[in-house]
Order: C-alpha cells, then structure tokens, then sequence
C-alpha cells in the first residue's frame, strides 16, 4: 500500500504531529513500507499455529506464600492524626 503526501499530511494533523515539508516523501516511503510489511504477515496462514503468550518457555520460579513480618499495625498507627476500625481516616478533598 502505497502512501502519498496528502496520506502522511492527513496522518501527521490526526497525530498532532509537526513535520517539515522537505521530510514528507521520507514519511510517506517508510509508512508505505510499514504497511507493505503488516500486509505480508497477514498473508501467512496461522490456522495450525497455537496462541501463546510468550515466545520462550519461560516458568516463573514460585516461593510458598507465607508471613515473615509480624502485624505492626497498631504500632504504626500510634502517631496518626485519625484511625478507625484498623483504617487512617484522611481528610476529604473532593466534594
């Protein structure tokens, strides 16, 4: 697919982008093979290739879930201006 100066112009004022009028016809070739690019990958038939999230067999090394800290909540709630029920109470700022 091929771009022309109005295309890129057309795109560049969609993008609220600025370019200079010497740069244009570069645009436009590096658009158009952009576009020719994405029109050959969907050309390749994918109907026997399975979705995969990942390109690698990447596995995530797990840890058990577990508590390491003790609950400091009272503790740390000793300096604040206003608690309730185990919660800071902050001032209201939107009305």
């Amino acid at each position: 697919m091929a771009l022309d100066r109005s295309d890129v112009e057309k795109i560049a004022h969609l993008a609220r982008l600025q370019i200079a009028e010497q740069d244009t016809q570069e645009y436009a070739k590096n658009l158009s093979s952009i576009l020719d690019l994405v029109d050959q990958m969907q050309a390749v038939d994918t109907t026997d290739v399975a979705p995969m999230a990942h390109p690698l067999d990447a596995v995530q090394r797990l840890r058990i879930d577990e508590v390491t800290e003790d609950n400091q909540r009272d503790h740390l709630q000793t300096v604040a201006p206003a608690v309730e029920a185990g919660l800071f109470q902050v001032p209201k700022v939107i009305e």
